[in-house]
């Protein structure tokens, strides 16, 4: 019954705005979701909408005017989002998409004339799609992304951008997604300083044979299904996109100590070596030409950061002797950072710093 009421609830809010959109459209455009031109994981459903899923999945359009109409929902009824944008490339803030009070996005802009807006999932795929319908402006035109390398960011909360902007809910407070800023994490950020695009498939709590405090799902088991959900088998089309680097951050929560609640075995050196290497092997027989980075974790100290810096030059030259005559894979080792963001995750300005440290490696890899 609650499955009904929630497709119920969903499909009046898109109906609803379905009316509006055609009242707004008197003297102006309507963009619809089918004639946009997203990048990142994203799924046009049943209903011609488009469903942002991934981390930063975007799309882009040009209006003129001093504002547009974006209608935009969430799936679940009781639950929330955020979006994020910038326009005429300075950006600008979080939206919350609210799906108890759902709401028309009304995004103003300096003044009047032609204006160019991005507009980004600031949460993970496991809070959920962000339901993007009809777009009202005056001349409006969907844009794509620029021709440019690209670089896929494989990664845990930290490459997500969770707990690290705690701007509008203090740490502690709300929920978890309320302090997510994926356009502030180390990927995009570094990315957009190359001038590279980027794609984020990344989990919180996720590692390379385990989780933060259980044995499993891990991002191999997940890393094929859209939505990196294990119970949802929709696969992702992996000819979408043709990653220059496919860059892997995955090992933090291998490492954890977990919650004091759950049983948790020591870590095993043999078993974390062997199911990286077998997942390089799997984004390998997905992206055959793309060269593989791997790279150690900021919040990783002392002597496990030690351990994990052998286990990964391990890895490497595995992957190496199995690929001859491939790029060799690349390593990069992070320094030990003390995290200013929540849950002794990295703030946004923290991952700045991140991603000053990434420019010149990744730099290298892109000549």
């Amino acid at each position: 019954m609650k499955i009904k009421i929630l497709s119920l609830l969903v499909l009046s809010f898109f109906l609803i705005n379905s009316t509006r959109a055609a009242d707004l459209n008197k003297g102006t455009d309507t963009l619809h979701a089918v004639a946009l031109k997203p990048f990142g994981r994203t799924v046009l459903n049943a209903a011609k909408k488009l469903e942002l899923i991934s981390s930063a999945a975007h799309f882009g359009f040009k209006f003129s005017g001093d504002s547009c109409v974006i209608f935009a929902g969430v799936p679940d009824a009781w639950a929330h989002n955020y979006l994020q944008y910038e326009i005429d490339g300075v950006y600008q803030k979080r939206i919350r998409i609210d799906g108890k009070n759902p709401a028309p996005v009304i995004i103003k802009a300096a003044g009047k004339g032609e204006h160019t807006i991005w507009l980004y999932k600031a949460t993970e795929a496991h809070t959920g799609a962000i339901v993007i319908g009809d777009i009202v402006a005056e001349k409006l035109k969907a844009i794509a992304v620029a021709k440019a390398p690209l670089i896929e960011f494989i990664g845990n909360s930290i490459t997500c951008g969770a707990a690290a902007d705690d701007s509008e809910y203090p740490c502690g407070t709300g929920d978890y997604q309320d302090q997510h800023n994926a356009y502030m994490a180390y990927g995009p950020r570094v990315a957009r300083k190359l001038g590279a695009n980027f794609l984020m498939s990344s989990v919180s709590g996720i590692g390379i044979y385990r989780t933060w405090n259980a044995n499993g799902p891990s991002m191999p088991e997940v890393y094929e299904n859209v939505n990196f959900q294990v119970k949802n088998k929709q696969q992702w089309d992996f000819k979408t996109y043709h990653p220059a680097i496919v860059s892997i951050a995955l090992g933090t929560n291998d490492f954890s100590t977990g919650d004091g609640k759950s049983v948790r075995s020591p870590f095993d050196n043999e078993v974390f070596v062997k199911h990286y290497v077998k997942f390089i092997q799997l984004i390998k027989s997905k992206y055959p030409k793309a060269q593989i980075a791997i790279l150690s974790s900021p919040m990783v100290k002392g002597a496990q950061q030690k351990v994990f810096e052998q286990l990964l030059l391990e890895i490497k030259k595995q992957v190496d002797a199995f690929y001859p005559k491939d790029k060799e894979v690349k390593t990069f080792f992070f320094k030990p950072m003390d995290p200013h963001g929540c849950t002794s995750h990295p703030s946004v300005a923290d991952h700045l710093i991140l991603a000053n440290e990434l420019y010149p490696f990744y730099q290298a890899m892109l000549k």
